[in-house]
């Protein structure tokens, strides 16, 4: 699990990079389907954040458990969801793309906010949208509905591998939002990539710099041989 002096290391690397680039590094060592394309934020003012994966998941929804449930013969595995997203966690949520029912609205929204979450992902419906719009929290969800998510999902078991969004997810990985998507990294590699991913950015920003200059592509980018040396040597001038 990554504690939070890494996490805190990890998001200052990745201060000012784009999602895309990490998708690429992740693609370049074989990780191909790491990007959830199809969650949005419903406040796009705050989508971006990255914190590590605490997971939930659902299944259709079974009404004599969602009863038991009520009844306390059965845990309420959405409530303790709740109470234990901690500090820097990003809550995600597989269910299987319904829509038609919402996990979470403004209220839990706020709660998490409050309690330093780092964001929520749902490859399902969230609700209060209009609400949530003013909220400056990251909550990326694949639509919007009214009806309390034990209407079509039952949420029977956190903490364990999941599949969001077509993304495979496992407890503390790291997961990092903008608008361009949701990529999650294996948390074994997130400092790794977090680096690379924060000198992918700088060289990129020396290659625009270059561009607007008037200097052609060819051999700017992608970057030859030369070009890389005149990078590396730039970058060593400035320590």
């Amino acid at each position: 699990m990554i504690d939070a002096p890494a996490l805190d290391r990890i998001r200052k690397l990745l201060d000012g990079v784009a999602v895309p680039t990490v998708v690429s590094l992740l693609y370049r060592k074989g990780l191909r389907g790491m990007m959830m394309q199809t969650p949005k934020p419903l406040n796009p003012a705050a989508s971006r954040f990255i914190g590590r994966a605490f997971t939930v998941r659902t299944i259709p929804v079974r009404e004599d458990l969602v009863e038991a449930t009520a009844r306390g013969e059965r845990p309420n595995l959405q409530g303790e969801a709740t109470a234990r997203l901690g500090e820097g966690d990003v809550l995600v949520v597989a269910m299987d793309g319904e829509t038609r029912t919402a996990f979470m609205g403004d209220i839990m929204a706020t709660h998490f906010m409050a309690k330093g979450a780092a964001g929520v992902v749902l490859d399902g419906g969230g609700s209060d949208a209009a609400a949530i719009a003013t909220i400056p929290f990251p909550l990326f969800c694949c639509g919007t509905a009214g009806t309390p998510v034990t209407s079509h999902r039952l949420v029977v078991e956190l903490q364990t591998s999941i599949g969001c969004a077509g993304v495979p997810v496992f407890p503390g990985d790291v997961v990092f939002g903008d608008p361009n998507g949701v990529v999650v990294i294996p948390a074994h590699l997130a400092e790794e990539i977090a680096a690379a991913a924060a000198d992918r950015e700088a060289f990129e920003a020396w290659v625009i710099a270059q561009a607007r200059t008037g200097r052609p592509l060819k051999g700017l980018y992608p970057a030859s041989d030369a070009t890389m040396k005149e990078y590396e040597s730039w970058k060593a001038s400035r320590g």
